[in-house]
């Protein structure tokens, strides 16, 4: 999640762990005449209806939205990139404690689900998670979610993900990340620095009591073009 701190960049291609933090203002500035103002442009689409109708969704489009989405915005095949998540994992940057790991299962075992598989395809199969954490998972302050994922044949510039999280339709955070440059058919591991905000009682009781009413987008662009849209709900109730 981004904070106050500075962004730091991720390496392209397989290598060492890298950490990313959100992108940041740039903090107070000296007083100064107002500049002049800036000719008049056309008025970016801000609703979920209007963004289904443009060709190309861009950064500034999603961070205009207002609520989470009830759609994608964009289709699978629009990863024209190949890029694919094969592992995530959630720990508390505190303790180290693990408070979530998944892997995307192999070929091998891909093949044999699918051979078990008799029923239609899911349209959002891969594109949809359901989290379930205990309430102190909201007091958390500094969470670290490594990711590792593989590209295609084509390399990837400018890869950058915008992760908008939102209880109801309040707005929670906006977390921002550039993971950089990809060289073709590489597997790249980073670790994103969540930096959580500090919710109230009132409403930490609301989430908790609301199960999967707490929801997210995460959007992924390469050279400011949508190609990806991940959608995922929370509830935090476990062990009650």
């Amino acid at each position: 999640m981004s904070g106050s701190k500075p962004r730091v960049a991720a390496p392209g291609g397989s290598g060492p762990l890298s950490r990313l933090r959100g992108r940041s203002g740039s903090g107070d500035a000296a007083v100064a005449p107002p500049p002049p103002l800036p000719p008049m442009r056309a008025v970016l689409p801000r609703t979920e209806a209007e963004l289904l109708a443009v060709d190309v969704v861009r950064p500034d489009h999603v961070l205009g939205l207002g609520r989470v989405t009830e759609n994608y915005l964009c289709k699978p095949e629009d990863n024209i990139y190949n890029i694919d998540f094969t592992k995530f994992k959630i720990r508390d940057l505190e303790t180290g404690t693990v408070l979530f790991e998944i892997a995307k299962p192999s070929a091998l075992e891909q093949e044999d689900e699918d051979d078990d598989d008799s029923g239609e395809a899911d349209s959002s199969a891969g594109r949809f998670v359901r989290y379930q954490f205990t309430p102190a998972f909201l007091r958390l302050r500094t969470v670290g979610a490594t990711v590792e994922f593989t590209v295609g044949d084509k390399p990837v510039s400018n890869f950058r993900m915008i992760e908008r999280h939102y209880f109801r339709d309040c707005l929670l955070k906006n977390f921002d990340f550039d993971f950089g440059f990809c060289i073709p058919n590489s597997r790249n591991t980073c670790e994103h620095i969540y930096e959580f905000p500090q919710l109230s009682e009132d409403l930490i009781r609301l989430m908790v009591e609301n199960p999967y009413e707490t929801r997210s987008d995460s959007f992924y662009f390469v050279d400011n073009k949508l190609i990806m849209h991940n959608k995922a709900d929370y509830a935090y109730n476990g062990g009650q």
